[in-house]
């Protein structure tokens, strides 16, 4: 017999999903904070006002964080490491 451990992320009672490392499960837990920070800002807008979409901009929005925060000035994106040409010798 195995033993398996698994990490379940449970919001409201309900389980969202199952992970099998504990970092995953945190990184999901904080992503659903982030989409019940976000759906208040959302709902104010208006411009939406199908729940099922608010929710699935939310979620993408939590999702992109990291393209959010560039496109909003507070973060700066990664710099990409040059990769150098390999020496070429003389003729």
């Amino acid at each position: 017999m195995a033993v398996v451990t698994q990490y379940v992320v449970v919001r409201d009672g309900e389980e969202k999903m199952t992970f099998t490392t504990k970092a995953e499960a945190d990184a999901h837990d904080k992503m659903l904070d982030m989409v019940d920070g976000l759906l208040p800002l959302l709902e104010r807008s208006e411009t939406i006002t199908d729940e099922k979409m608010l929710e699935d901009l939310a979620v993408f929005l939590a999702r992109e964080r990291e393209h959010v925060l560039i496109a909003l000035g507070a973060k700066k994106p990664a710099k990409k490491k040059n990769s150098k040409p390999a020496d070429v010798p003389a003729k």
